[in-house]
């Protein structure tokens, strides 16, 4: 059975960076599509980006692109999440996610698989 495990979450003032880990095991990121997703306090999971490890296709959601970037290392089967220019509104619980799709956007959280059990960014004003 897939697991996936964030890291790298903190407190960080606004306009600062943070790099997100998401950690697999049990399973391999070259099959699948793989999300970040985020709950902000008292809101629904919406999503961040999503990477296609096995051809590099990446997509952001308007509210982070040219802020965030999502990579990927091959070799030690972790995608990351990189966080720049942070803002109040980007605290949340962060997640990652795998999946099957043929995406051309980041898909709803309800199409993914997979679940890390998230890591929390706060950004202080």
């Amino acid at each position: 059975q897939g697991q996936l495990r964030e890291s790298g979450g903190d407190v960080v003032r606004s306009g600062g960076s943070l790099r997100l880990s998401c950690e697999a095991s049990g399973l391999n990121f070259r099959d699948y599509a793989v999300g970040w997703f985020r709950q902000p306090p008292g809101k629904e999971r919406e999503g961040v980006a999503l990477i296609y490890t096995d051809g590099g296709a990446t997509y952001y959601a308007h509210s982070v692109k040219g802020r965030f970037t999502v990579s990927e290392d091959s070799v030690k089967n972790t995608v990351y999440l990189q966080m720049d220019s942070l803002k109040p509104e980007d605290t949340a619980m962060y997640y990652c996610a795998a999946g099957f799709g043929a995406w051309t956007r980041v898909p709803s959280p309800t199409v993914m698989d997979y679940w890390g059990e998230g890591t929390r960014v706060t950004i202080s004003s």
